[in-house]
């Protein structure tokens, strides 16, 4: 326990300086850290007024990153492996999905919306939110199968009733997932008035679930510092 009281994570601040700023791998690290219950510090780095305050450890590197024992881990992925590793049964809980499928559900639903959101060809616009409703649709379809786990206690279910990705608690799955798709529906709702629809019911009934957990609440950047950090790269309507 001495061990993981050593570790620091340094994460964006928003624009007040302070408070947790816009940056889904620095909230995807922070979920994982809250899930695990292990203690760690959380520092919020405003590098536009402080841009020196890395320096003597990781001079250079881009938010977030990872300090333990003095060792400074800048990779989010390999940060995420060496939580997993280091954080483990019996102290801490275990994190990974069950089912490989539940880590790869909906990886191209942030590309596709990138390419959308940032369109600079109006004309454009109609085939590529068409294709970020298809990549939804995709997610949308495995939220809403069974897994194996439901089938061998209900053969008959049609529809899952699980909440989160690979079942009822959240794992690492979701902590990558979740932010970015947090960030799809706050700025599609405002900047073009196309929030994830209301008919892809097993995405909708997803980030609900998400929003009633503290690790992923809690972690959320204000709807204000995501708007702002898209409103220079979206293109006007």
């Amino acid at each position: 326990m001495a061990e993981t009281a050593k570790l620091q994570l340094f994460v964006k601040a928003s624009e007040d300086g302070e408070s947790v700023g816009h940056c889904p791998s620095c909230q995807r690290l922070f979920m994982i850290l809250l899930l695990k219950g292990a203690p760690f510090t959380l520092t919020t780095v405003d590098v536009r007024r402080s841009p020196d305050v890395l320096k003597d450890f990781a001079p250079g590197s881009q938010l977030p990153i990872l300090l333990h024992e003095g060792d400074a881990k800048t990779d989010t992925l390999q940060i995420e492996e060496f939580l997993e590793e280091t954080l483990g049964p019996p102290d801490f809980p275990n994190l990974a999905p069950q089912y490989p499928e539940s880590s790869t559900a909906g990886n191209d639903v942030f590309q596709k919306f990138s390419a959308f959101i940032k369109n600079p060809v109006p004309a454009q616009d109609d085939a590529l939110y068409q294709q970020l409703l298809r990549a939804l649709l995709r997610l949308d379809h495995y939220l809403c199968s069974p897994l194996a786990h439901e089938l061998e206690r209900q053969p008959q279910l049609r529809q899952s009733r699980r909440r989160f990705l690979d079942g009822d608690q959240l794992t690492l799955a979701d902590c990558g997932l979740l932010p970015k798709l947090h960030i799809v529906d706050t700025v599609c709702a405002h900047f073009r008035q196309a929030p994830i629809p209301s008919e892809l019911g097993g995405v909708r009934r997803y980030l609900d679930q998400a929003l009633q957990e503290k690790e992923f609440k809690f972690t959320c950047p204000r709807s204000s510092e995501i708007l702002s950090a898209y409103r220079a790269v979206v293109r006007p309507r």
